[in-house]
């Protein structure tokens, strides 16, 4: 029964020997190789799904960010900022302006303006820092995907190609012909697997070299944001005293 296998593969390889097509790659191809370009594929396409959303989110928090700097710069009052944007935020920076606001206003209700002895600021610190880390999760999310599919996706190929290149030999052992013309569609079809592996390999790692960058300076901003509006807040609760 093996050799007959066998022999169907080797019939199937000579048929094959003028076809190099993608989709006669595909066909052709063993099921585990072929288990292994579906797998490939389809994380290719969430690859770029995920790139496409990452951009699109940083584009839009960065645009929104610009908005609400110019308002928060423009010397209005932090009152009506807040019961405009913090109290239901739309996009990060408004969500720590939010929650330094929210704070600062409970503390102040609680324990006065006196920053030095009720620990105001620091309260408040903690209330953005901890809005500016959930903030970041949430955009970061999706990231370790790309960084997994860049590192094993090359390998997985390359599993898929061995596989294949064994597979090929046992059926051309089954024939007892070495010509070019029959061996070529067998390694063609394994090699298939190593380039698929590669499409989906080499654009997750572009994207996240990218969007890690694009997001470490976008906290960045918000951190510096944090560290400004608590000077602010701090100055406003020492006027206050």
């Amino acid at each position: 029964m093996a050799e007959l296998d066998r022999a169907v593969d080797a019939v199937n390889i000579g048929t094959a020997a003028g076809d190099l097509s993608i989709l006669s790659l595909f066909l052709q191809a063993d099921i585990v190789v072929k288990l292994v370009m579906i797998l490939l594929v389809l994380a290719s396409v969430w690859v770029w799904a995920i790139v496409f959303e990452k951009i699109t989110t940083l584009r839009r928090v960065n645009k929104a960010a610009d908005s609400f700097e110019d308002r928060f710069w423009s010397g209005g009052s932090l009152d009506e900022l807040f019961e405009d944007e913090g109290a239901k935020p739309t996009h990060p920076m408004a969500t720590v302006f939010g929650a330094a606001m929210a704070e600062w206003r409970r503390s102040a209700r609680v324990a006065g303006a006196d920053v030095a002895r009720s620990g105001v600021r620091d309260r408040v610190e903690r209330a953005m820092n901890v809005a500016i880390q959930r903030e970041m999760e949430r955009m970061e999310r999706w990231m370790i995907f790309l960084a997994s599919v860049g590192s094993t996706a090359p390998f997985v190929g390359l599993f898929g190609t061995v596989w294949g290149i064994m597979h090929s030999f046992s059926a051309i052992a089954a024939m007892h012909n070495t010509n070019l013309a029959v061996v070529a569609p067998g390694i063609a079809e394994a090699l298939f697997a190593t380039a698929i592996g590669l499409v989906a390999a080499i654009p997750a790692v572009l994207a996240y070299n990218k969007i890690s960058t694009d997001l470490a300076r976008f906290a960045a901003r918000l951190e510096q944001f944090a560290t400004e509006f608590g000077a602010i807040l701090s100055r406003q609760s020492e006027e206050r005293a």
